[in-house]
This record gives C-alpha cells, structure tokens and sequence, in this order.
C-alpha cells in the first residue's frame, strides 16, 4: 500500500470509531496530508494504525482530563 492509501484506510478507521476514544480528533482536526505526512514510506499499515491508535489514546485520555475537571 501507498501512504497515500493508508492514510485513507486511517481516515476510514477514525471515521468508523469516531465515538471510541481520541479518535474524533483525528476526524475533526487531521487533513489526509496531515495523517499521509506521518507515515514513513514502507510503513504497514498495521503499523500505521498502532501508531495512531497511540496518538488517540493520549487524545481519549486528555479530553477524560478535561470532563473531570470541569467538575
């Protein structure tokens, strides 16, 4: 796969876990350059995929922060 291509398939993936976690910033904030810009060329998409599940995870844990202070 391209990092074009798995830039797409991350979108998508983002796309249909949009209320799980951290994964709405990446649909609400991230252009598809700006998720392709990430991904080394020869990078799996599998890979891919952990990496911005890391990122989501720190989202999630942010915007949890954030409800819990509010209070």
């Amino acid at each position: 796969m391209t990092t074009q291509e798995i830039a797409k398939a991350i979108q998508t993936y983002a796309k249909d876990h949009y209320e799980d976690g951290g994964w709405d910033v990446l649909v609400e904030c991230w252009s598809l350059p700006e998720i392709e810009e990430l991904i080394p060329e020869g990078t799996s998409l599998s890979d891919a995929l952990a990496f911005f599940q890391s990122l989501a995870a720190v989202w999630a844990e942010r915007q949890e922060d954030a409800i819990h202070s509010a209070y």
